[in-house]
């Protein structure tokens, strides 16, 4: 059945979030008499998921204001901004479990499962040239080589199955404070996969340590080559062609995971949080985003 009116989408979210609200209810349950609200937690996502999917806003105001004037009918308790916006701010771990569901339940079956695609992005509360004070827990201060700037905020680490000719689909997905190196978060969290090829930019290149994952976990990570610093002229010129030609095949392969995150940030706007006010806020963003988009796999298989 293919769904063309916009309250068909309301309703298929809707009903998305009731379906797996049995098991998100445990990651922000209350523990006060009112743990059973007039307007529960189920319409508050619903209601963010579809205005940013199929209203394209990416301001919390923006989706009330046209709840408050559309969706009425549909939510008559939805109350002021205010209180919306602190009832959503209590559903980041809903928020957070929800995507991981999403992305574990609508894997698409043209997954090449031994090969990976790794890359992260900045989410930037404030740029470097201010002090952050927001979220000051889980943010910092880093640096963003691919846009060449100085920023507060988390990093966005993605490490996707390879789609050959689309887009990547996201395997794990981690956040870290902006000043964590993408190599530690490989090192960490990823390099002990059995029997995997992964591609990354050159940051993730440590020939030891490559070394001994392949020799471990016959797995091994793929890269530009970098150059070697005190190497002769004369040898550099010898395997420079060489060089070229493995690099440029490298990042053909890697690039759809460039895409995939100019895809999140034309969709979501899940990059820009300068707007956020409060940790909790941080981790709605975060991962609500990445909730709103992900529904495109459910929706769309």
């Amino acid at each position: 059945m293919v769904f063309k009116d916009k309250d068909d989408n309301l309703i298929r979210i809707y009903e998305l979030v009731c379906g797996y609200f049995e098991e998100l209810q445990f990651y922000c349950e209350r523990f006060s008499n009112n743990k059973e609200p007039v307007f529960t937690d189920q319409e508050v996502m619903a209601i963010y998921l579809y205005g940013i999917q199929y209203q394209g806003f990416t301001k919390i105001k923006h989706i009330h204001k046209f709840a408050c004037d559309y969706l009425l009918n549909w939510f008559p308790n939805i109350g002021s901004y205010q209180a919306f916006n602190n009832r959503l701010n209590r559903l980041g771990g809903a928020f957070t479990r929800l995507s991981e569901i999403l992305i574990k339940d609508f894997q698409p079956d043209d997954c090449c499962i031994d090969q990976s695609l790794l890359d992260s992005m900045p989410i930037v509360t404030c740029s470097g040239k201010r002090t952050g004070k927001v979220a000051r827990e889980i943010t910092d201060k880093g640096y963003c080589s691919t846009k060449g700037m100085y920023y507060y905020g988390i990093k966005l680490h993605m490490l996707g199955f390879r789609r050959k000719g689309t887009l990547p689909f996201p395997e794990q997905i981690i956040y870290t404070p902006a000043s964590e190196n993408d190599l530690n978060v490989y090192k960490t969290a990823w390099s002990n996969l059995y029997n995997r090829t992964f591609f990354g930019d050159k940051i993730y290149m440590n020939h030891d340590f490559n070394k001994q994952m392949k020799m471990e976990y016959n797995s091994e990570m793929l890269a530009p080559i970098k150059a070697v610093k005190g190497m002769a002229e004369v040898i550099k010129q010898r395997i420079k062609a060489a060089d070229d030609l493995f690099s440029t095949a490298v990042s053909r392969v890697r690039q759809p995971i460039e895409a995939m995150f100019a895809w999140l940030i034309e969709k979501t706007d899940i990059q820009r949080a300068s707007k956020v006010r409060s940790t909790k806020g941080l981790i709605v963003h975060a991962f609500g985003r990445l909730s709103a988009a992900f529904l495109n796999y459910a929706f769309n298989p």
